[in-house]
């Protein structure tokens, strides 16, 4: 408040008007000397209704200050780091330098005002018709109430969403515009670029009366109008006149020329325009939408190109192939406005703002409009239900199930995955929900493969590109415990199958069954592109580049490992140990924590290193004491053991010793395993599956450690508990029992857990004596279980095994029966296998129980009928022989790799209850271990060999060609082992048994076949078919049963009256001599894979303290490549030619190089003779190309006698008629760029160290022919033309027709021309090299006699080469290039020859020369 004082006012004046500056500030300074209080001053009045003491001192009041503050404020402005940060959209297009002048960047952007003006061009208006406001009676405008509905109907429906005041506008506009349509000349506009459409369609007069598009603007004249309408009507009467494909055709012709964006600016306005336009519901039935197809296809299909754009990617469903239907194109007519009949409840008068009826905002109470009754051709877009079941589109669903909403299609019931996505993000906890759960539903269908017959493209790519992972990933983080198992369980059904894991622990109880593929993606080919030419060391980690990538790089290639850098682990373990989720989510996660330990062995050791994941597994899902549920289904699982973290365990043990030495002993996982096998499944206070099904897990653990040594005391400390359980085995086994599936599961496991102790207490004795002998040094401790400790197992299980077989007649019994042997037959394997290496063992009484078992148990059940039925489905079952057979199966995407399970109990396959692999596979072993120790059991079981289904079930393997993928490589090495196992039989039976030697062939093609496809893992396999089968000479029957002067007779037919090469028959005969040393020749080349032996041997022979992992290697290919016979010539190739440019002698070649190569090449030989099917995998430009090596390696390599013996016979087999035809030099050879690329590396050396040799000239010959490549026969007639000199193989020695270089006539002009060059200057000569002589001979004939048309520069070309030929002085050549006739092979030149011109060829010649003369003569 202000108080005025009048003290001191006599003092001072007033300023006045006239006063200047410095009169105001002298009166100011006067002012401040004098001291005189001023007349007003603020003083601060208190609050009474805050209880504020007013201050009696001005002084006081006016120097404090209003300063408001808040309790806990912090000092400093917090940061927005929520926010993101805002960005220009112009400033990233902009491109500045830090060097740069910022005036000179102002004075290049700020131009002066001048530079803007003068790009001003003014319009013509001058013709331009000006419309006057409609004049009415009335002194002002009429006011417009909201009372007034005149027109309201007409104007609802007029279309679009408007207020009622501008409904009203439009409606006193569209007055004022047919006042003033009375005359053509008055129209607005607006009015005169509307198109006569509906006279072009119907030839009827249209009511409008200008055009739509043709506005006159820019035709100066008072009669500019009326020539606007002249025109218009002069094109109303050419439409008349057409009829309607007429106008169709001329409109298609018309829409061709223009451009594109033109016609769509003429659509926008046509679209654009205003009320005068007729609207399509005025407009006839059947030709309102069909006026303009393409307008209408074009609309829609922009719209859905913008949509694929903006929004994220859907998948469509794929249309019936049948025909259009007129249901698409048509319009439905109009639907009448609501009124307030249609109300469901009527207004009444006292609502406020309720009296008038507004039919837009009623719309959505309509009725849905039907859906459509036929499918089109075009896709659709897919739509679900909540339980992921896909919605046909034809499909009537009531409105009560909640799947109509008001999206797009809203007639069409469900949700597409952009609608999904969007409601996952919803603020709306239960749309969240809702979403994600749909999301998981189909999720799991489209892992099945349900969609792949109904939906274009991948249901689980399309969803992996469109950021599933991180929209699952954000929803884990969710507060809401609601989203967020609805996220778990989304992400459980985007990574685990659970058929997957049904399939993986059936197989458990085979052999070997405990290993298992790492699910690891392939390795992308672009990261080894990045890498390569650079130096070891200047090449980056592994570990480097996954740090560089960001999350989407990595998940894009891996989606385990994108989950794992963006921390999932430790998010399910604040899930499992804050959150405390229902049973149904904590057992997503046990399984989405198994899937990642599935990965690798590092996805397995970082779940381990995870903080407290672990601890809170063990403790409260595996704690060792429990109090007993009394509901089936409790609320809690917390506090209660789990066989999902049992597996958890079991499949981390997997990943290698380390991480199971850290369960068992750090995590005290030991003592749980006594805890739970101490005693029976029915006293442990469990529901009686769950039980079961832990015990069982448990098991499987204690074998998985066993499988390494370890865990060994504790079958010490349960043995009589494990005895007990052995006694128990036939009454728990009942048929009737419901619970007979988890029995018999539980007991392969502790079959399995019995077999992996017996070969780790066969492998204590070795120990304890390398412990011994060591002397103090540092060796592996041998194991707590001795030999002794497991003797007393195999009478027992030896009885059960007996019994079991006795059940197969019990058909109550059967299935039981057949799905345990096998187990048992695998413990037989590992007990004999390791008794025989023990001290104690006796080897007559071991050859009396073995002649026993075979008697009693291995050959009633080898014939019995139960077997035999099952033998009947090998082929059926097999994964090799079906490899092209295989049904439709699930999506599998690259980035996630699985097994493709889903739906196996359906079909057949290696896991169903008919397939006898498993059961083959026991028998297998077995027999292989026992006929090793007694040879004389090995023709009891010839039968087996020579049994019908396993003779054609061979014939069948080697006609197949099986892919590899994860999808089939954990069945197939099971598959592949039981070949394994049938050829060892071979071998031990072919030398002794005649009738099976009779079909040693096909062993031996079953083991070439068999050799490539071996995968990682079984590389001991390998050694020991290369070792025993493959180089032996007694499944090469063909060797030494008169194959070779077989070979000989048919070279005799073969080379009848031509020169004799050296007899490939003599040939073989050397190469089946020397089979010893070319099989060491091949070990030895693959010495390399020694140290990969050595461990797949441990594992296969049961050296269990060796073992380091049960986790096979990564699944890159096979081991050994399928051109494996080349491989000596390819590693010389590699060691020396590619270094030092093939320009070492043989003396200068590594020692024993010129051996390696000829045991090689005979090798080939034999394989090409006699086994010609299996090399049918190889290409022939392949087969070419590795044969090339042999004139690459080395400068002198080939001119070696034997070397030029087998390289002269394998040429001629290659160029034998079939393997000549399907010789395509076109198609790259595998390794290489293109087969262009390799000849001019043979051009070369054969300039340079050829020395004429006649067979490095067929090989440069070869790919001459006229149906190869141009470019080649360019670089030899062009760059290389020098070896032409050197090159002079006879037609003889070329077992290759002429007629393939010399037919069809060359048609390249610029190669004619070298070919023409080549002959005038010498340098092709027919004592030089006499094939291409009569080639080029023969196609320059050909060109200049030509009769075709052909283009004038081809023409000219002709002329001017025949006329040169014709005034040659050479006369010998010009003979030879004007008589030539054919290529004659027998001829002494090596071409037959006119004896004159033919008429036609004379008569062209003299029409050429007479023109060429006229020609001259014009000149002169």
């Amino acid at each position: 408040m202000v108080h005025i004082s009048c003290s001191g006012m006599g003092m001072l004046r007033r300023p006045k008007p006239t006063d200047s500056e410095a009169d105001l500030l002298r009166e100011q300074d006067h002012f401040l000397t004098s001291g005189v209080p001023s007349a007003a001053s603020v003083v601060r009045r208190p609050d009474k209704r805050r209880g504020e003491a007013g201050e009696e001192d001005g002084e006081d009041g006016g120097s404090q200050r209003d300063v408001v503050t808040i309790e806990d404020l912090p000092e400093e402005m917090p940061s927005l780091t929520p926010a993101p940060p805002k960005k220009s959209r112009f400033k990233a297009s902009r491109v500045t330098f830090e060097d740069e002048d910022a005036e000179e960047r102002l004075d290049r952007h700020d131009t002066h005002i001048s530079a803007i003006l003068s790009k001003i061009v003014e319009r013509d208006t001058s013709s331009a018709p000006i419309s006057l406001p409609a004049f009415t009676g009335l002194a002002f405008p009429k006011v417009m109430h909201r009372s007034e509905t005149n027109n309201q109907m007409l104007l609802s429906t007029a279309g679009g969403k408007k207020s009622i005041f501008a409904r009203h506008i439009a409606a006193q506009r569209l007055k004022e515009r047919k006042t003033q349509l009375q005359s053509p000349s008055e129209a607005t506009p607006e009015t005169k670029m509307d198109v006569d459409q509906c006279a072009a369609a119907g030839h009827q007069p249209c009511p409008v009366s200008g055009p739509r598009l043709v506005s006159g603007q820019g035709l100066r004249g008072p009669d500019s109008s009326g020539e606007i309408m002249r025109i218009h009507r002069e094109n109303q009467a050419n439409l008349q006149s057409m009829s309607q494909a007429e106008i169709l055709e001329e409109q298609n012709k018309l829409l061709s020329q223009l451009d594109p964006r033109l016609v769509e600016f003429v659509r926008s306005r046509k679209a654009q325009s205003g009320p005068s336009s007729a609207s399509p519901s005025k407009l006839p039935k059947n030709k309102s939408s069909k006026e303009d197809p393409y307008v209408h296809h074009e609309s829609r299909d922009s719209s859905s190109a913008y949509r694929s754009i903006q929004e994220p990617p859907e998948v469509e469903m794929e249309g019936e192939k049948e025909e259009d239907v007129e249901e698409e194109q048509e319009e439905s007519p109009p639907k009448p406005a609501i009124t307030e009949k249609d109300l469901p409840v009527k207004p009444q008068k006292d609502w406020v703002h309720m009296d008038k009826l507004e039919p837009e905002k009623l719309e959505w109470m309509r009725d849905l409009p039907a859906p459509r009754r036929k499918e089109t051709k075009k896709a659709m877009q897919a739509r679900f239900d909540f339980a992921g079941t896909l919605i046909l589109p034809s499909e009537d669903l009531p409105t009560h199930l909640g799947l109509h909403h008001h999206g797009e299609e809203p007639e069409r019931a469900g949700y597409s995955l952009q609608e999904l996505f969007l409601l996952s993000r919803s603020q709306v906890i239960q749309q969240r929900t809702l979403a994600l759960s749909t999301l998981a539903n189909i999720l799991s269908k489209a892992r099945a493969g349900e969609y792949l017959m109904v939906l274009k493209g991948s249901m689980m790519s399309t969803l992996l590109d469109a950021g599933l992972i991180f929209l699952l990933r954000f929803a884990l983080d969710d507060g809401v415990e609601g989203v967020m198992s609805a996220a778990v369980y989304a992400l459980k059904a985007l990574l685990v199958c659970a058929e997957d894991e049904e399939c993986l622990d059936c197989t458990f109880s085979w052999f070997r069954g405990l290993t298992s593929f790492p699910l690891l993606p392939s390795a992308s080919k672009e990261e080894d592109e990045e890498d390569e030419g650079l130096d070891e060391s200047m090449k980056e980690t592994a570990k480097e580049k996954e740090e560089k990538k960001s999350d989407h790089d990595v998940t894009r290639q891996d989606v385990v490992k994108g989950l794992l850098k963006m921390k999932l682990l430790p998010r399910l373990r604040y899930i499992l140990e804050v959150v405390r989720p229902s049973p149904r989510v904590i057992q997503d996660v046990f399984e989405i924590l198994t899937r990642i330990a599935r990965h690798s062995s590092s996805s397995a050791t970082q779940v381990l290193d995870c903080s407290r994941l672990m601890e809170t597994v063990i403790s409260e899902f595996l704690p060792i004491s429990w109090k007993g549920s009394t509901s089936l289904q409790p609320q809690s699982i917390y506090g209660l053991p789990l066989a999902s973290a049992m597996k958890l365990c079991r499949v981390l043990a997997t990943s290698g010793r380390h991480a199971c030495a850290r369960l068992l002993n750090s995590l005290a996982v030991r003592e749980r395993l006594s805890c739970l096998l101490s005693a029976e499944p029915t006293e442990l206070l469990l529901d009686p599956n769950e039980a079961l099904r832990i015990t069982t897990e448990a098991y499987r653990l204690w074998a998985v450690a066993a499988g390494y040594g370890q865990a060994c005391q504790l079958y010490l400390d349960l043995y009589p508990a494990l005895l007990k359980t052995l006694q128990s085995v036939h009454r728990v086994l009942l048929s009737s029992d419901p619970l007979l599936p988890l029995q018999l599961q539980r007991l392969l496991a502790l079959v399995s857990l019995l077999t992996q102790v017996t070969h780790t207490a066969g492998c204590h004795q070795e120990l304890q004596a390398g412990m011994v002998s060591s002397h103090g040094d540092e060796c592996l401790p041998p194991p707590p279980v001795s030999w002794g400790h497991v003797t007393g197992l195999h009478p027992s299980l030896l009885g059960h095994l007996k019994s079991f077989v006795k059940n197969l007649n019990d058909p109550g019994q059967k299935d039981c029966s057949l799905a345990v042997i096998p187990a048992y037959l695998v413990y037989l394997e590992a007990y004999y296998h390791q008794l025989s290496r023990q001290n104690c063992f006796r080897p007559v009484e071991t050859l009396q129980e073995l002649e026993l078992l075979s008697s009693e148990v291995l050959l009633p059940l080898m014939c019995h009928i139960a077997v035999q039925d099952l033998m009947k489905n090998l082929k059926s079952s097999s994964v090799v022989c079906n490899a092209k057979a295989v049904p439709l199966g699930p999506e599998i995407t690259p980035n996630l790799p699985g097994l493709a399970c889903p739906g196996w109990r359906d079909r057949p396959g290696l896991v169903v209850s008919s397939s006898p692999f498993p059961l083959l596979i026991g028998l297998g072993l077995l027999l292989e271990t026992i006929t090793g120790i007694h040879k004389g059991l090995c023709c009891k079981f010839k039968g087996l060999l020579l049994s019908d289904h396993v003779i054609g079930y061979l014939r069948s393997c080697i006609q197949a060609t099986p892919t590899l993928s994860h999808t089939k490589a954990w069945l197939l090495r099971h598959e592949h082992h039981l070949l394994y196992l049938l050829l060892r039989l071979a071998h031990r039976l072919v030398p002794m048994q005649p009738d099976v030697a009779e079909n040693a062939p096909l062993y031996h093609q079953v083991a070439l076949v068999l050799l490539p496809w071996l995968l990682p893992g079984s590389e001991y396999l390998a050694h020991e078919l290369l070792s025993t089968v493959i180089f032996n000479r007694d499944f090469i029957l063909e060797g030494h049963s008169g194959g070779p002067e077989a070979v000989e007779l048919g070279e005799l037919k073969l080379h009848e009256g031509t020169q004799q090469h050296t007899s490939v028959g003599s040939l073989l005969r050397q190469a089946c001599v020397q089979m010893p040393s070319i099989r060491g020749c091949f070990l030895t080349h693959l010495a390399h894979l020694e140290s990969s032996v050595l461990v797949s041997r441990d594992g296969l022979l049961g050296h269990n303290p060796w073992v380091n992992s049960h986790l096979l290697p990564e699944l890159t290919g096979p081991i050994l490549p399928y051109d494996w016979p080349f491989l000596p010539l390819i590693g010389l190739y590699e060691r020396v030619g590619a270094s030092d440019g093939g320009g070492l002698a043989v003396e200068d070649l590594p020692q024993g190089a010129l051996q390696a190569v000829t045991h090689c090449l005979q090798w080939l030989l034999l394989l090409e003779v006699w086994r010609d099917e299996v090399l049918k995998v190889i290409l022939p430009v392949a087969k070419l190309a590795r044969l090339s090596c042999v004139f690459l390696c080395s400068s002198d390599l080939f001119l070696e006698r034997p070397v030029q013996k087998l390289t002269w016979s394998l040429f001629r087999l290659l160029t034998r008629g079939s393997m000549l035809d399907s010789l395509d030099l076109n198609v790259p050879p595998p390794g290489l760029a293109s087969f262009q690329d390799l000849y001019l590396a043979l051009l070369a050396q054969y300039e340079a160290v050829s020395f004429g040799d006649r067979l490095f000239g067929c090989w440069v010959l070869l790919p001459l022919q006229r149906r190869y490549s141009t470019s080649m026969r360019l670089a030899v007639f062009g760059e290389h033309v020098g070896i032409l000199r050197s090159l002079g193989v006879t037609l003889e020695q070329l077992s290759i027709p002429i007629e393939r270089f010399t037919s069809p006539p060359e048609d390249s002009l610029p190669l004619l021309h070298l070919y023409f060059r080549s002959l005038v200057t010498g340098t092709l000569k027919s004592s030089w090299c006499p094939i291409l002589y009569v080639v080029v001979l023969s196609h320059i004939n050909s060109f200049i006699f030509s009769q075709d048309a052909a283009a004038q520069e081809v023409e000219t070309a002709r002329h001017n080469m025949l006329r040169k030929i014709y005034y040659l002085t050479n006369e010998v050549l010009k003979n030879h290039l004007l008589l030539f006739h054919l290529p004659q092979q027998h001829s002494e030149l090596g071409f037959d020859m006119y004896e004159q011109l033919p008429p036609i060829r004379a008569k062209r010649l003299e029409s050429i020369l007479r023109l060429n003369n006229g020609s001259d003569n014009k000149r002169d």
